[in-house]
């Protein structure tokens, strides 16, 4: 597909509204992205023409949900090239995922044993392992940034041990828009033996993660931060570690026999989703990939870096204007602040010229700690963002400047 901005617009109507009578600018892709036509559109079809539930009805409203729902699982097996279908778990998000590994090993972590995450990990990567820690008695340990907004990697190595059970970091820090060297992390851990779960919420409507060239464990993202709907998400789960782990919950749909004396759980990926799911949320998770590999991901990647590297150079124009976040290898997130100037006044001032942008810690406070400032300004951009709106960003930018000062 060529790239073609206009028609990629005209996929998401609510671009086309005005916020506070200005036409809006939604900078604000890191916390949730806007939806496409063509994904919406796949909830009201499943609405509207097949809703019932899946799997073990033998009536045809059934029988087609469940192989929509299915088709969808092989979408995103296919999408992030998992060896088996079997290995995608569909969960309510990338929160869900993380806390289904984390409960799951409590049976295989001992006392004294150590789970390591990093300095940058959003607090759905942190508070999960420190409950695992707290009932296994465990230590966590963390790997350091540098002042630029990368990992220390010579300190992850110091770290790894043979008391290293599992290393939980994110692919791109949602603050700072850094793309971790998560391969090294994955091959250096594995040479003591540790399991790897990367926590993929803010890459995969960045970059297209190969999960075989990859070798990792676990892999745990959300769609409805790559144009997809709220409350799905996935779970990758090497075979070999769904066989090994017990379920996170029990109920339908998991089991294979129950009596009152003793439940045998169903076979993969049953074995994991227990319940009634998000139906149509899995469904529409199918339909997210199919619009994300028809733009092409190289041509989101070269369109987002544009918009980054456009937007990087104006605000640094700005005097007083420091970004927090600037390593080499970055995605479209910019996270700044203007000195002597509260993040969240800024913020407030351009919602009034409808530009939406995140104030705060972003869910992720041991950042803000490290550079010792109460959160940042965060503008993060998606495929549909364009020049125009950067350059109205950073106008009204200044005079929230010239306000606030």
């Amino acid at each position: 597909m060529s790239f073609d901005i206009e028609k990629i617009r005209a996929d998401f109507p609510i671009l086309s509204r005005k916020v506070n009578g200005y036409p809006l600018v939604y900078f604000d892709n890191a916390a949730t992205s806007q939806k496409p036509r063509q994904v919406v559109d796949t909830i009201v079809d499943y609405y509207y023409q097949y809703n019932a539930n899946i799997h073990r009805g033998v009536h045809s409203l059934s029988q087609e949900a469940t192989d929509a729902y299915e088709s969808a699982r092989k979408k995103l097996q296919k999408h992030f090239n998992a060896e088996k279908e079997h290995e995608i778990y569909f969960t309510a998000g990338t929160t869900h995922g993380i806390n289904l590994v984390a409960q799951a090993f409590t049976e295989l972590v001992k006392k004294g044993e150590e789970i390591i995450v990093s300095g940058m990990e959003h607090h759905s990567n942190i508070v999960p392992l420190q409950m695992l820690c707290e009932r296994t008695g465990a230590i966590l340990r963390v790997i350091p940034m540098n002042e630029n907004g990368t990992l220390n990697m010579d300190a992850y190595k110091t770290l790894l041990s043979e008391k290293t059970k599992l290393v939980c970091v994110n692919h791109i820090s949602n603050a700072l828009g850094t793309i971790n060297p998560i391969k090294e992390i994955i091959d250096q851990a594995h040479q003591f033996g540790a399991a790897v779960l990367i926590d993929g919420a803010q890459a995969c409507s960045h970059l297209k993660p190969d999960l075989q060239a990859l070798n990792v464990d676990f892999y745990v993202t959300s769609a409805h931060k790559m144009y997809g709907p709220t409350g799905i998400g996935m779970l990758y789960m090497k075979e070999s570690w769904a066989r090994k782990l017990p379920p996170y919950q029990g109920g339908g749909e998991m089991i294979s026999e129950v009596t009152f004396e003793k439940t045998t759980y169903a076979d993969l990926p049953h074995k994991f989703e227990a319940g009634t799911p998000n139906i149509c949320g899995g469904i529409a998770f199918g339909a997210t990939v199919d619009y994300i590999n028809e733009i092409g991901i190289d041509t989101i990647i070269n369109h987002e870096t544009s918009l980054l590297n456009y937007a990087t150079e104006k605000l640094l124009q700005i005097e007083g204007l420091k970004i927090y976040g600037t390593g080499t290898k970055k995605t479209s997130v910019i996270s700044f602040n203007i000195e002597n100037i509260h993040p969240y006044d800024i913020g407030t001032i351009l919602d009034k010229f409808g530009i939406a942008v995140r104030t705060g810690h972003h869910c992720a406070q041991p950042i803000m700690d490290y550079y010792k400032i109460p959160g940042t300004v965060r503008a993060s951009f998606a495929v549909y963002n364009t020049f125009e709106e950067i350059d109205v960003f950073v106008e009204a930018l200044k005079k929230a400047k010239t306000m606030l000062s």
